[in-house]
């Protein structure tokens, strides 16, 4: 499906991760891969991970920040020309902002949650398509979370933070999609992740999943990674703006 496509993941951490499963399935599916990582102390970990596949790079980017996407498109586009695909796989939240009541969220944690979570999103898009790194026909998908729409205790400032992300690309797919370029999110079922340590409670909420869940069970990474390699893929040209759920049908769930 994605023969031969170059495809950015940025935000890969472990093997655990959301971003490492899409990795498999878009390298069993074809595709030439290049990651973005945080700290330049990680590299070492970071390129052991991806040693599995054959010719990926990985580049350190704090996607926060706009200069290093600057210079991240910069050489991604001198080293492997225009690209056919984003996966962004980036958010953060204060812990203290996750394990508070959300009312108690600070100025600075709600404006950080934002910034990393949800605009630097729109950074990249705009980014990359300044720079003309995106082919035409190219598709950037995020990850994103059913607290977007709906209170969860513990998601707090980061539900609004992924409702942020939602809007933005459906924004975004307006403006890139007269280039051709489609901008979509999964929603992913609950993940044991890195990320979801700093959710209480979390194992509770892998349980009611499985409980009430039409298919009685969560998901995994692999799952999910094969939801983004078909909206990377052409298999879903006609499709943009939109969140596609991959969580074993929770979201459908009243009770």
């Amino acid at each position: 499906m994605l023969k031969e496509k170059r495809i950015l993941i940025m935000g890969i951490r472990n093997k655990w991760s959301i971003a490492y499963g899409a990795a498999k399935s878009a390298y069993k599916n074809g595709a030439k891969l290049i990651f973005t990582f945080m700290g330049e102390e990680n590299r070492s970990k970071v390129e052991e991970l991806i040693s599995e596949f054959e010719g990926a790079k990985a580049y350190t980017c704090d996607a926060s920040i706009d200069t290093e996407l600057e210079e991240l498109f910069k050489t991604i586009k001198k080293e492997y020309g225009k690209i056919d695909g984003i996966l962004h796989s980036i958010a953060h939240a204060n812990t203290e902002d996750l394990r508070n009541d959300f009312i108690n969220t600070s100025k600075e944690g709600f404006s950080h949650a934002n910034d990393v979570s949800a605009y630097s999103l729109v950074a990249t898009c705009r980014i990359a398509r300044d720079l003309d790194v995106l082919n035409e026909n190219a598709s950037i998908v995020a990850l994103t979370y059913y607290g977007s729409t709906k209170v969860l205790p513990g998601y707090n400032v980061m539900g609004v933070a992924k409702a942020a992300l939602e809007c933005s690309i459906r924004y975004l797919a307006d403006n890139l999609g007269p280039a051709g370029i489609r901008v979509n999110a999964i929603s992913a079922g609950p993940i044991k992740t890195l990320s979801a340590k700093g959710i209480k409670d979390f194992n509770s909420i892998l349980d009611v999943v499985e409980e009430k869940a039409p298919l009685r069970r969560n998901v995994t990474t692999e799952e999910v990674g094969n939801a983004v390699t078909f909206m990377l893929s052409d298999m879903s040209r006609a499709v943009t703006g939109q969140v596609l759920f991959a969580d074993s049908g929770y979201s459908i769930m009243g009770i």
